[in-house]
């Protein structure tokens, strides 16, 4: 793919990886004008052989780590923007791009490293800093659905590494939501198929008719295609087993962080 082919596909996800680094639409885009006259001087300085998308997001952060870009204009977010925005700066810089690329952006650990010129291990480390450093934030009380016993002791120490409080670990329909009732947890981490035959998504939906305001759900699952059907509203979270630490993690930080994000602003 040629540099400006690169560029036209993949320049609005790059404005909204800017945009999260500085806190800012206008500073955001600084950057992103300061990469293209880069490149518009001079197309080599693209790097080479690796993704595309890999190379832009690579010189982008590299810029942002390297230098200041000041703009004349700075127009202030939108109130979620800015309540995000909020969380965020408070992540060390690195941290703040290790967390961005991977739960936001969506790459995986190998290609984080290759942004930030950095080894997986170093990622690994700077993500945990991030889930750390936002669950000090956003700490809540986890309600685990979850009936293989080994699976439900890895989330109860996942989640409590973060920082949270595990409400309750669950096997069953009745149980679950017998411990939402008691708990009002603010958030979920479901199962499917559970212990006694019941559905771990029968048990969601009985839990989120029954308050206004409800909790982010992340579903882990061997099933995904369970869930995954494109006939119905999709869960925004959902993680298949088998799982890593790291995944976990990510996804639950990213869960609370956005939705602590939204309440912010309510």
């Amino acid at each position: 793919m040629s540099v400006a082919a690169s560029l036209k596909t993949y320049l609005p996800l790059m404005r909204r990886y800017a945009r999260a680094l500085t806190g800012s639409q206008d500073r955001g885009d600084a950057y992103i004008r300061a990469v293209l006259e880069t490149l518009v001087a001079d197309p080599a300085t693209m790097p080479q052989g690796m993704e595309p998308r890999v190379a832009l997001y690579r010189m982008l952060s590299m810029l942002w780590t390297s230098s200041r870009v000041d703009n004349q204009a700075d127009d202030l977010p939108p109130a979620w923007e800015a309540s995000a925005d909020l969380h965020l700066s408070s992540l060390p810089p690195a941290a703040r791009q290790a967390f961005v690329l991977v739960s936001v952006e969506g790459f995986d650990i190998a290609d984080t490293a290759t942004i930030l010129d950095a080894d997986q291990d170093h990622v690994r480390a700077l993500l945990d800093a991030a889930a750390k450093d936002i669950a000090a934030q956003v700490s809540t009380d986890v309600l685990i659905i979850e009936d293989e016993p080994m699976i439900a002791l890895e989330l109860e120490q996942i989640v409590e590494q973060l920082g949270h409080s595990v409400a309750a670990t669950t096997r069953t329909h009745s149980e679950a939501v017998a411990a939402y009732d008691k708990k009002r947890p603010g958030l979920v981490l479901a199962d499917i198929q559970l212990a006694d035959g019941s559905s771990g998504i029968d048990a969601v939906n009985d839990m989120l008719g029954r308050t206004a305001e409800a909790p982010p759900i992340i579903f882990i699952t061997a099933y995904p295609e369970r869930l995954l059907t494109g006939d119905r509203p999709e869960p925004t979270f959902l993680i298949t087993k088998p799982f890593s630490p790291e995944m976990i993690k990510a996804i639950v930080s990213q869960a609370l962080f956005f939705q602590g994000a939204a309440e912010a602003v309510a």
